[in-house]
């Protein structure tokens, strides 16, 4: 009896082994989708780090999954399963885009999309005296009804091209907010000229520098201005 239970758990040792050592025919992720988030208001809609995601459902799959934007309003992953998807931009300061297409996610697969901001930040100047930067810009909304309230507007300032909401220093950039809640409606005409400014920067020091206007959507998102370099004299 004990040489009968031995023989069978040295047979099913080797039927473990020889299933562990099987190839896996199953093609890796080695498809790629990348594209523009296009705003309608011309170029691309400029976003930070994550705020405005691809949302990507595999058909026949029920989990979805997500590529975050970059701050230029470009989005790319090389990591994908050749298949169809169920795709739609997301999470951004932008009118709900409801309606998803089907891309075909292949090797090299690109498409951009089109969204509608809520806001648009217009004629963005920046001027230096001294240590004290100072931000003027205008705002426009390309659909004001229901638009959601407008809270506050900031400049994003940091020492390297990566900045925005989560990637400031906080000196320049928090403490510098104004404060708005209103709904654009109701903001005057000069509401809608804002100018900020941002003392004592570092003398000597590169900085790179946008601004922000903050909407209480679902995702408290921003629309974002352009990013300029600072140089501050010694």
């Amino acid at each position: 009896m004990k040489k009968l239970i031995s023989n069978f758990l040295v047979v099913a040792a080797i039927l473990t082994i020889s299933a562990c050592t099987k190839t896996d025919n199953y093609d890796g992720p080695n498809a790629s989708f990348q594209g523009n988030i296009i705003s309608s208001a011309g170029g691309n809609l400029q976003t930070s780090g994550g705020s405005t995601q691809i949302k990507l459902q595999q058909i026949g799959w029920t989990t979805p999954q997500t590529i975050p934007s970059k701050f230029d309003g470009t989005f790319e992953d090389t990591k994908l399963f050749k298949s169809a998807y169920k795709v739609v931009p997301t999470n951004g300061a932008f009118w709900p885009v409801t309606d998803t297409i089907v891309v075909n996610i292949d090797q090299g697969t690109k498409h951009d999309f089109t969204v509608t901001p809520y806001i648009v930040i217009k004629n963005f100047t920046t001027s230096l005296s001294g240590t004290t930067l100072t931000l003027k810009y205008d705002i426009t909304a390309p659909i004001a009804a229901g638009l959601p309230t407008i809270k506050d507007t900031q400049p994003y300032v940091n020492t390297t091209k990566l900045v925005g909401a989560g990637a400031s220093i906080r000196d320049f950039s928090d403490l510098n907010a104004v404060t708005i809640n209103k709904n654009f409606t109701d903001m005057s005409a000069a509401d809608k000229s804002i100018t900020l400014t941002v003392p004592n920067l570092l003398p000597g020091r590169t900085f790179f520098v946008r601004v922000g206007v903050r909407l209480s959507d679902s995702f408290n998102s921003s629309n974002f201005s352009e990013i300029v370099q600072i140089d501050v004299p010694k």
